[in-house]
């Protein structure tokens, strides 16, 4: 199974931090949208996927379909503290988030986030591409992709795609070389 983890990141290289100040990109939405709807699929930590839902930053038409945004999509959520949740499937571990979309059959796992669950799957060497969607802003402060948290490791990827979304948002697309 391939898996790709999104991201949007800062121009300098943090995780975007929204508020209502800095509000997501409807581009970069709009990509994770389509992304999931292709996989069929995606793995979230329980704060990300509760900003994903929270009211306020979903649309008024995203409300109105019947079963939002995420309708049809097999949903994994990973959580130590969370035993179920009503429409979505509960582990506790990558592996084992991997292990139920496969036996679901999917051939393509997409990784959402957030930091937490980004780095324990490109610790565990768990990512076959990464989809990074560059925000036009610049952060002091914020949360970094880490490949190792306790020791320097050096990871190649070759460049796949790189396109502009609008809005100032860039896409790059990298696979990892292994």
């Amino acid at each position: 199974m391939k898996t790709i983890l999104w991201a949007t990141l800062t121009a300098n290289g943090n995780y975007a931090q929204t508020s209502t100040d800095n509000p997501p990109k409807r581009e970069a939405l709009d990509d994770f949208a389509a992304q999931a709807k292709a996989a069929g699929n995606f793995i979230v930590g329980r704060r990300t996927f509760e900003e994903m839902t929270d009211p306020s930053r979903v649309s008024q038409e995203e409300q109105s379909n019947s079963g939002g945004p995420f309708a049809g999509l097999d949903i994994v959520m990973i959580s130590r503290n969370i035993a179920a949740i009503p429409g979505l499937t509960v582990v506790k571990s990558p592996q084992e988030a991997l292990s139920y979309l496969q036996q679901k059959g999917h051939q393509t796992a997409l990784i959402s986030g957030g930091a937490e669950i980004h780095n324990s799957f490109l610790e565990q060497g768990l990512v076959d591409e990464v989809i990074f969607n560059l925000a036009p802003v610049m952060e002091g402060k914020g949360l970094n992709l880490l490949i190792n948290k306790d020791n320097y490791r050096f990871e190649p990827v070759q460049l796949l795609d790189c396109r502009p979304l609008g809005g100032g948002v860039v896409q790059l697309h990298y696979a990892i070389d292994r």
